[in-house]
């Protein structure tokens, strides 16, 4: 009929759905007119239903738990942006290794550690006799939403919960803390004072050293991120 076809996009498209369901075009003529101008009624912000930030992780297996962070919306720092990363590896894994918020890189490997980062962590199990494809790996935000809030006290107090959970569950050998966030969550102090000795997390011994990410931009530490590994295999605390 004259002019140029406009493509539509998803957006622009469920818009115009939801505005013709609205305007009852996709219904039959009614039997009486509609009054168009009548105020609709809506409920009292006191009678809609009121969610927690978080939920607690109530699960009595590592499979309901992974179902459970695939689908909560209650999980700290979950958004409509959010892209979500779920942690994956075997139960009674020889290593689980926790991280700090996954990166973009991360996000493309579809995995909480990806890319150059998780190929020097291979690197790094291998050297003490573990094998990546055998370890538990998890990261302590399970999103990576670009330009997000930092994560505040009771975020890191929350995602500390359900990471003692996934450990408990997880029942693995041995633990590493790759990065400050982890180590602040489940030690209570930074990386800097938490390096050098043993930790015990749900009975679990536990080490915290440097992510491969930052090793990767400073190789210097790499051979104080050593010394944390063997202390992780040596049998004296």
């Amino acid at each position: 009929m004259g002019g140029e076809m406009q493509a539509v996009g998803r957006a622009e498209a469920e818009s115009l759905i939801n505005w013709w369901q609205e305007a009852g075009v996709g219904a039959p003529v009614g039997e009486s007119p509609r009054d168009w101008l009548k105020a609709v009624s809506r409920p009292a912000a006191s009678d809609l239903p009121s969610a927690p930030n978080v939920a607690e992780p109530s699960h009595e297996t590592l499979s309901e738990l992974r179902d459970w962070l695939a689908s909560s919306v209650q999980l700290p720092l979950a958004s409509a942006t959010a892209k979500r990363i779920l942690p994956h590896g075997p139960e009674n894994a020889a290593v689980m290794l926790l991280s700090d918020a996954p990166s973009l890189e991360d996000f493309a490997s579809g995995q909480p550690m990806g890319g150059e980062a998780w190929k020097l962590a291979g690197k790094m199990l291998s050297a003490i006799g573990l094998d990546s494809d055998q370890a538990y790996s998890a990261s302590l935000s399970f999103f990576h939403t670009p330009g997000a809030r930092r994560m505040s006290d009771d975020d890191r107090a929350a995602s500390a919960e359900i990471a003692r959970k996934q450990i408990a569950l997880v029942k693995p050998e041995r633990l590493i803390l790759f990065g400050d966030a982890p180590a602040r969550a489940l030690l209570g102090e930074p990386l800097t004072r938490a390096r050098g000795r043993v930790h015990r997390i749900e009975g679990i011994r536990t080490i915290a050293t440097f992510h491969p990410r930052w090793l990767l931009q400073r190789p210097s530490d790499k051979a104080l991120a050593w010394r944390d590994l063997l202390l992780l295999m040596s049998e004296s605390d």
